[in-house]
């Protein structure tokens, strides 16, 4: 049985030499597709070969709507711990870690910049900073947005991901839906547009709140939209729920969104949206 007996030991390379492959160079996507990360990026982190769209925060959204480049508005603002809440551990310590892991002040940001030549205010949640729970600091920069696009009479764009409203804040987190909500109507009182950008996930409390109160509500192919979880809902009514009842998609055909936009044409098309809303004819025919 010599065969099974090796006499060459082929390459030897110390162990301690041996280097795995470096992380972050692909991506493999739910249906098993595996892409170049490079060019993941280039194609504003959609996979080419099936059109998955990968969850991405604020910074790749900036970089995608604006032109070349933006100010940030009040960068510094976060949250305090009026309640002392403590559950496995102090709210105080969960947003300090919630900040080193991500480079983030909270679960939002907002800043201004041009778009396609137009002057646009965006706010853009993060998911990575404890689920882009909606508190108090979610709903007093979306109210300073408003404020931003009130005082340079230019449109706004809010751009959701979110768990719901932040439970380490009570009632202060429900209370940003009323407040988000107030200020939105001002915006529409000075006829100016609202686009509502809905992405994977929007839930809870930015569902029932300023994710759904824009001119137009719009969101990107797959996302999970919705109040309530599929489980809850299901308990709730005692029985089966329709296939991807949740997703844009359903919620197209149903009513609940205006249109469903790839990332990759989310500029052109939110611009065209503020070209026939502010009724500007020579931009319109442009595109």
């Amino acid at each position: 049985m010599a065969w099974f007996n090796r006499t060459n030991k082929g390459i030897k390379t110390a162990t301690k030499e041996k280097k795995d492959t470096p992380e972050g160079l692909w991506h493999k996507t739910p249906t098993g597709k595996i892409i170049d990360k490079e060019e993941l990026e280039q194609n504003s982190f959609v996979s080419p070969e099936d059109g998955f769209h990968l969850r991405i925060g604020s910074e790749e959204y900036f970089k995608i709507l604006f032109d070349n480049k933006f100010k940030e508005i009040d960068p510094n603002i976060s949250s305090k711990d009026p309640l002392k809440f403590l559950d496995n551990k102090p709210y105080k310590q969960r947003t300090k870690e919630a900040q080193k892991n991500t480079g983030l002040k909270d679960a939002i940001r907002i800043a201004v910049g041009k778009s396609m030549g137009q002057n646009v205010v965006i706010a853009c949640m993060d998911f990575r900073y404890i689920g882009g729970s909606m508190g108090s600091v979610v709903g007093e920069k979306i109210s300073r947005a408003v404020d931003q696009a009130i005082s340079k009479k230019i449109p706004l764009i809010i751009i959701s991901k979110s768990g719901g409203a932040r439970m380490m804040e009570g009632a202060i987190s429900l209370m940003q839906m009323a407040k988000t909500s107030a200020k939105l109507a001002q915006l529409s009182n000075q006829k100016l547009p609202y686009v509502s950008l809905c992405t994977d996930p929007t839930t809870g409390g930015t569902t029932a709140s300023f994710a759904m109160l824009g001119d137009i509500n719009i969101s990107e192919p797959g996302a999970l939209i919705g109040f309530a979880g599929p489980r809850v809902v299901k308990d709730t009514t005692g029985k089966d729920l329709p296939k991807g009842f949740q997703k844009s998609e359903f919620l197209l055909e149903h009513g609940f969104l205006d249109f469903i936009i790839p990332r990759t044409q989310l500029k052109e098309k939110i611009n065209l949206y503020f070209d026939l809303i502010l009724n500007n004819p020579v931009r319109t025919n442009n595109l």
